[in-house]
């Protein structure tokens, strides 16, 4: 893809090869620039209020700062950032040389439209120094994932990846699925690029090799064998089914098995069954015969498995409209284990490759890579980066970019994948766009709304009240979004204006105390950026909760915003809503307006969420611990009480004796304890 030039278009990033350059020289040449106002003039030609006096203004004030920061920058590597006049952070690179790399930002060389934008806006730098280049890598992807800078490609799906873990515990290995920080000791097999995959794979090991996965409260006070040992779906070491020698080789074949030796495994049970059968031990040999077969279907799940690479990661960028999609195909112990696609914030004159390389560091800076990364495009930092990760994880990691063979057709699978995702991607957003623009009109709205916002109530007499607010926008639902209120009012039962109310009160107020905290320190929006505050408010409701709504709107002084109520139809049918807006009659849509269809849609996703989210806090309530009750013990101490005496009825009827010999229990403790629930009975 060519990048578009216009005449202020800075040079490479290193644009100084002489090693022996004169600081001196090199602040001459900034400055003869800089006082150069013709130059400045004629090269205002740029979008971004780029354009005219003003534009030649701002460029000239934002290469001001920077040469005024450039004079004490570093020789030494490191991590820049720019910084906007509201001390919003624009912008976060690294240098082999901070100096030199800087140097290049002073000069009215062509350059593209976003540095153009980028140098304007800066108003000040930081630098941190490093020691290697390595190190200036890890620090710039941290910065970039924390500071979400405006100008940096940025990863917008950071949710963590499922693993599987197999315990190393002296009771017996643990099989279960694990997300998060790895605090747990034992090996963790993955990433898995959905929970489905995990649970799908975890069903399967354990017909395929019998492993507990009950906590282990729950295993120290077992009696006898749980259900999943009668449907041959664990080996039961709770209650001495299996000795701890036999557990311990199913262990082991399932940790062999998810390292990538499955032939081995699965030749070894196909002798211990033919050994079996030849000694007429005809169910022993059924047993084994069963977990071949599982064996056989966890493999034959995994979609198309590569033969000559038994692990890795692939990477491939495509392309379309101004966006880019990068899919992620994740390959362990030669099978294929789920992929994902990701549409990073990136700026369109970008070329893959570039938006590649920002995203391998990002991507990896909290995730171990395997050995070997293959990619569908050359980053010029793989090197840096190949470097850097086996310093990071204390293992050797290689970044490629194949040209033939398996590993190729490995890139080109993921590249069709991203292509198709991405084209996905771009019909879904038209046709939100169009939905968009039908809501607009619907509703006599002047354009079409950027961000809507829907709120809906939910509670059982006014108990456990919960309010939801989803959002959407041209992408759909934005579910990073989504907001719950804990009704905190003493409310009368069922009160749903004055729960209305409150959620609207709240969600506003704190709207307008930050518009004016961002008043106070003006900061350049970016306008392709999601907005904060909606552009049309939708309520589950009738009449009266619009005009509930509607006071609260005036009372707090909000402006720009249109206000719209759902009122159910007859019988509560869809399709016969009516609507309530500001300054018109009470009204309906058409049968068969797609208006009508997304917002029933919105609707409906605002009763789900608000349902959801009541359900849940209800059932928290419900689950309450009575060890909860106690003060002065937290959640370490009731979790060395369950574990020693599984449930807190057994808590409430153990000695004092008893509660003295738990683990981390001094005997002030333990009578606190003993006298909470005796002084109870």
């Amino acid at each position: 893809m060519s990048r578009t030039k216009n005449p202020i278009d800075l040079p490479p990033p290193e644009p100084f090869e002489a090693e022996d350059l004169a600081a001196e020289d090199l602040a001459e040449s900034a400055e003869d620039i800089l006082i150069d106002e013709s130059d400045a003039e004629e090269s205002s030609g740029v979008e971004l209020d780029l354009e005219g006096e003003a534009g030649a203004a701002s460029l000239k004030r934002g290469l001001r700062a920077i040469r005024d920061h450039w004079k004490h920058a570093p020789m030494s590597p490191g991590v820049y950032r720019m910084l906007g006049e509201g001390g919003e952070v624009l912008y976060v690179g690294k240098a082999k040389s901070l100096r030199k790399r800087v140097a290049s930002y002073t000069r009215f060389a062509g350059h593209t439209n976003r540095i153009a934008r980028m140098i304007a806006l800066t108003a000040s730098m930081v630098f941190v120094s490093t020691r290697t280049e390595v190190e200036a890598l890890l620090l710039e992807s941290n910065l970039i994932k924390q500071l979400k800078p405006r100008f940096n490609v940025l990863m917008r799906d950071d949710k963590s990846f499922p693993y599987i873990l197999l315990t190393r515990d002296e009771r017996g290995a643990r099989l279960t699925k694990h997300r998060g920080a790895r605090s747990l000791k034992g090996d963790y097999f993955g990433p898995f690029a959905n929970v489905g995959a995990v649970n799908r794979t975890l069903n399967v090991l354990q017909r395929a090799f019998l492993l507990r996965s009950c906590e282990n409260s729950f295993y120290d006070n077992r009696s006898r064998p749980c259900l999943l040992f009668q449907i041959k779906r664990c080996a039961a070491p709770c209650t001495g089914e299996v000795s701890q020698e036999q557990y311990s080789e199913l262990a082991c074949e399932a940790r062999d098995f998810l390292a990538g030796k499955s032939r081995a495994v699965r030749e070894r049970l196909a002798g211990e069954m033919n050994e079996a059968s030849e000694k007429l031990e005809f169910e022993r040999a059924a047993r084994l015969r069963d977990r071949i077969s599982a064996l056989a279907a966890i493999q034959g799940q995994q979609g198309v498995n590569p033969r000559g690479v038994p692990e890795a990661d692939v990477f491939a960028v495509h392309e379309e409209a101004g966006q880019f999609c990068v899919e992620a195909v994740f390959y362990r112990a030669c099978q294929n284990w789920g992929n994902r696609a990701y549409f990073p914030r990136a700026d369109r004159t970008l070329t893959p490759g570039e938006v590649l390389g920002p995203f391998i560091a990002q991507f990896y800076a909290e995730r171990p890579p395997p050995g070997l990364v293959l990619l569908s495009h050359a980053v010029e930092e793989s090197a840096w980066l190949s470097e850097a990760l086996s310093q990071q994880y204390q293992h050797k990691v290689e970044i490629h970019v194949p040209q033939r063979g398996e590993k190729r057709e490995m890139v080109v699978d993921a590249q069709n994948n991203a292509r198709e995702a991405l084209g996905r991607r771009l019909a879904d957003s038209a046709s939100q766009t169009k939905l968009l623009e039908s809501l607009g009109a619907a509703f006599g709205m002047e354009k079409p709304p950027r961000r809507v916002e829907v709120y809906d109530n939910s509670h059982i007499m006014g108990s456990s009240a919960i309010g939801g607010m989803v959002v959407a926008g041209p992408q759909g639902f934005v579910k990073n979004q989504y907001r719950t209120f804990n009704i905190k009012s003493e409310l009368t039962p069922g009160d749903d204006y004055a729960m209305m109310r409150e959620v609207l009160s709240r969600r506003f107020s704190r709207l307008l105390k930050e518009a004016q905290e961002e008043s106070q320190a003006p900061a350049p929006s970016d306008p392709d950026a999601f907005p904060q505050a909606p552009d049309l408010i939708l309520i589950d409701g009738g009449r009266g909760q619009f005009e509930a709504v509607r006071a609260v709107i005036d009372e707090l002084g909000v402006t720009g915003v249109t206000l719209a109520s759902i009122a159910k139809g007859a019988d509560r049918n869809a399709g016969r809503e009516t609507f309530f807006v500001a300054g018109r009659e009470p009204f309906k849509l058409a049968p068969r307006d797609p208006a009508l269809y997304f917002v029933q849609r919105l609707r409906d996703e605002a009763h789900r969420f608000a349902i959801g989210t009541h359900r849940a806090r209800r059932k928290k309530e419900f689950a309450k611990n009575p060890l909860d009750e106690i003060a002065g013990i937290g959640p370490a101490r009731k979790r060395a009480l369950l574990q020693a005496f599984g449930t807190a009825k057994s808590v409430a009827a153990a000695a004092l004796a008893d509660i003295e010999k738990t683990p981390g229990f001094s005997a002030a403790t333990a009578k606190l304890v003993f006298d909470h629930f005796h002084e109870k009975g």
